[in-house]
């Protein structure tokens, strides 16, 4: 009888390999599922969508679904005014987390490890309970159904895990560095700017990523502080259609379809983005948990 024990080096590590892409296969498989029903949906006809049993690739695929779900609102506008939210509050909210996760990793003050501690401490704060006295604060301002409230914070604010994943990443990068740089008679500025970011570009993918994907899919504070429906977010703008009719057309037929090819078609920036920088987006994270 062949046991674990008899078995030799080699054999035990292409069993567990053959065990782990397994394991991967199936957990691929499990979560992938509902992102293929979803783009199967997306594809059918009205009649198609509730039959018995279902059907998992539509016949016939109708690709007309996408133009049709992009007519039923202005998508075009919540679009736009996404991307004017994703961008303008990304670029504040890296440079920002860059910027305090450079002073904690590479300066010593007094209070630096109890101020860092409290930062770590401000995740455990749910957004929902600051979302009253946000609100009442930038109601004072005369901000309220604009994009200010959603992008300014961002360049005072910053992320507190984007900070604390960047001060991780930097701590990885060594000293030698900046005093080379010293020597050569560059200050602290010019050593964050020409020389940490350069090395940084993992790190700045993932805080890039991270921030496209929360703020493209943000849902509640859009939904708090506009109130024009051409000023409304991707995510309001799923919500509208979802609510048009109870869900049914013009004709008494079922949306389902049409629905499920707009959320398609907002989640599609996202992947495209994090396929384009996957491998900074690993390479970060992996180098970020290095060293505390």
């Amino acid at each position: 009888m062949i046991t674990a024990a008899t078995l030799s080096t080699p054999a035990r590590r292409i069993s567990y390999r053959v065990f782990l892409y397994l394991t991967c296969t199936v957990l691929a498989a499990m979560f992938a599922t509902p992102f293929f029903w979803a783009v199967s949906t997306s594809l059918k006809d009205a009649g198609s969508i509730y039959v018995d049993p279902p059907q998992w690739i539509p016949n016939p695929i109708v690709l007309w679904n996408y133009v049709q779900a992009m007519q039923l609102v202005p998508f075009h506008v919540y679009f736009q005014n996404t991307i004017v939210i994703t961008v303008l509050a990304g670029i504040g909210r890296v440079f920002v987390s860059s910027v305090i996760a450079y002073g904690f990793a590479r300066f010593r003050f007094p209070g630096r490890d109890l101020l860092f501690v409290i930062l770590l401490g401000t995740m455990m704060i749910p957004d929902q309970v600051l979302i009253v006295p946000r609100f009442l604060l930038f109601n004072l301002l005369g901000w309220v159904n604009t994009f200010l409230p959603l992008i300014v914070p961002a360049f005072f604010g910053a992320t507190p895990f984007m900070i604390f994943l960047g001060r991780q990443f930097l701590m990885t990068l060594p000293r030698e560095l900046d005093e080379a740089a010293e020597v050569d008679g560059a200050g602290p500025v010019t050593i964050f700017i020409r020389v940490l970011l350069p090395l940084a570009k993992p790190f700045l993918a993932t805080a890039a990523i991270l921030s496209f994907q929360g703020d493209w899919n943000a849902f509640l504070p859009p939904l708090v502080y506009l109130q024009n429906q051409t000023k409304y977010t991707i995510a309001l703008g799923l919500r509208y259609v979802s609510g048009l009719s109870g869900g049914e057309g013009m004709a008494g037929l079922p949306m389902d379809h049409l629905i499920m090819a707009a959320s398609i078609t907002a989640l599609l920036p996202v992947v495209v983005i994090f396929l384009v920088f996957q491998k900074y987006f690993v390479r970060g994270i992996v180098m970020s948990g290095i060293k505390g």
